[in-house]
């Protein structure tokens, strides 16, 4: 009876049947399409060593060998690589099975699904941002080092863009709060035994971590010149409107630090009140009556006390979705190969939260 187990040609890359046999594709990388259009064009010509006197010819199978060397030693030596995979979507599966052997893991579909582009799209910035910060707090020792190689690389191009951007600091100074007591925590208390890879290299990225503190905590925000309509111009109404749009209060405080007359508007009892009627529950918020100087309840003061005491509600443009059918996880809009009649009702929006408990064994 045939063993059906692991695929012999090692699963998750993708083989090419060639006359000679079948031949593993690498990952794609423009940097490296780039050095194999170089190197193919010489495969058949002469390499000079430098010197005109000691010229070397080599044959076409010594360029080969060039070839996957100075791939192998990219992967090596470029730090700021990462793993690129053409499908953005991962099987998620917990058990082996005569078809599967082994199981996904947490770092497997952090590299998978492409969190790199994702941060350049507005609307997964912060999704993305939150899952970084809950692998900071819980799951970090779970990464394997291509895993950890890709999340300090994901977070780098984070601050690089909120430096250039000015885009939501407070949420990355979150992060990177949480990220550096993580660390802090592992390296003195046991060290090597639980991080994977060497202790200097964590020690190293600890200080990158206080750079990118002290940076963010130095920026300044560009003024914008604007000789057309601003939002101060706007009616009242209008602004009332937008304020009754925001579902974080810190945002309605920053807001309110505009101008005076947003100020008024971000101290409205009606509006906090709405802001806790919508994050919690009415049974939560009434063990936390705190009551003004006037005798009323002092809404704004009772949402900050609650956000202490309960989670609250978290919105995002856009998400990970996870299909029923077939236990493939992705990005909405990318897609993924559906066998089912009608994919749209297989499928399920995962939260940050959500996609850390889908790979807790």
């Amino acid at each position: 009876m045939p063993f059906l187990g692991q695929d012999w040609r090692s699963p998750g890359w993708r083989w090419v049947k060639t006359e000679d046999g079948w031949k593993r594709c690498e990952p794609f990388s423009p940097a490296l399409e780039d050095g194999n259009n170089q190197l193919n064009d010489i495969s058949h010509t002469v390499i000079i060593t430098g010197d005109d006197e000691n010229e070397e010819v080599y044959s076409t199978e010594d360029c080969e060998f060039a070839a996957k060397k100075r791939k192998k030693n990219h992967f090596r030596n470029n730090t700021d690589s990462q793993c690129f995979y053409r499908e953005k979507w991962i099987y998620v599966h917990k058990d082996s099975t005569r078809e599967r052997h082994g199981y996904c893991t947490l770092g497997e579909a952090f590299n998978r699904l492409d969190f790199s582009s994702a941060i350049q799209d507005i609307r997964r910035f912060n999704y993305v941002v939150k899952l970084l910060q809950l692998i900071a707090k819980s799951q970090l020792t779970s990464l394997s080092g291509a895993a950890q190689k890709n999340y300090f690389n994901i977070l780098d191009k984070i601050v690089q863009k909120v430096m250039e951007d000015q885009y939501n600091p407070r949420l990355i100074k979150d992060l990177l709060q949480d990220l550096s007591s993580t660390l802090c925590i592992l390296i003195r208390g046991v060290g090597k035994s639980v991080l994977v890879g060497n202790i200097n290299i964590w020690i190293c990225r600890l200080e990158t971590i206080l750079l990118w503190q002290q940076q963010l905590k130095n920026l300044q925000m560009n003024k914008q010149v604007n000789n057309g309509l601003t939002l101060s111009d706007l009616p009242l109404h209008m602004l009332n409107n937008i304020l009754y749009r925001f579902s974080d209060g810190w945002d309605i405080i920053t807001l309110g630090q505009v101008t005076p007359t947003l100020y008024m508007l971000s101290e409205d009892r009606q509006l906090w009140k709405k802001l806790c009627q919508y994050h919690f529950a009415e049974k939560q918020f009434c063990r936390h009556l705190i009551p003004s100087e006037k005798g009323h309840i002092d809404w704004k003061l009772m949402y900050f006390a609650l956000q202490k005491c309960y989670p609250i509600k978290e919105q995002y443009g856009d998400t990970l979705h996870f299909c029923r059918h077939c236990s493939i996880l992705f990005w909405k809009d990318t897609g993924h190969p559906c066998t089912a009649s009608d994919p749209n009702t297989c499928l399920m929006p995962v939260s940050p939260q959500h996609f850390i408990d889908l790979f807790k064994f």
